[in-house]
């Protein structure tokens, strides 16, 4: 019989879904979850002018968290290294190349030597 340990993340005495096989996994996931629930509570107490609904400010958190490099680069004034993931089927027209590949020439045969 093999033995397996398996991580569970608690937050507020509720076991949450996702189970690690390794512990820094889990240790990173639940800080970014820290990260995510400072930002919601950034964002509700800024007093912004704009109505958005308790769900809408926590998935913007945890986006803004799990992207954390890229967003302090942008913070930064700099540009992302890369561009947020997408769900599948969803594309941007700039994605698509805008003329077709061009195929490569097939490459000449060497002609067998004579003895």
């Amino acid at each position: 019989m093999a033995v397996i340990t398996k991580y569970v993340v608690v937050r507020n005495g509720v076991e949450l879904d996702r189970e690690f096989l390794v512990k820094k996994e889990a240790d990173a996931y639940d800080k970014m979850l820290d990260a995510a629930e400072n930002l919601a509570d950034y964002i509700k107490d800024a007093g912004l002018e704009i109505d958005l609904d308790g769900k809408t400010i926590d998935a913007i958190s945890v986006f803004l968290a799990k992207n954390g490099p890229e967003v302090s680069r942008i913070l930064k004034g700099l540009k992302p290294n890369s561009q947020p993931a997408r769900k599948p089927g969803e594309e941007k027209k700039a994605d698509a190349p805008a003329t077709p590949a061009k195929k490569k020439a097939p490459a000449a045969k060497a002609k067998p030597k004579g003895k």
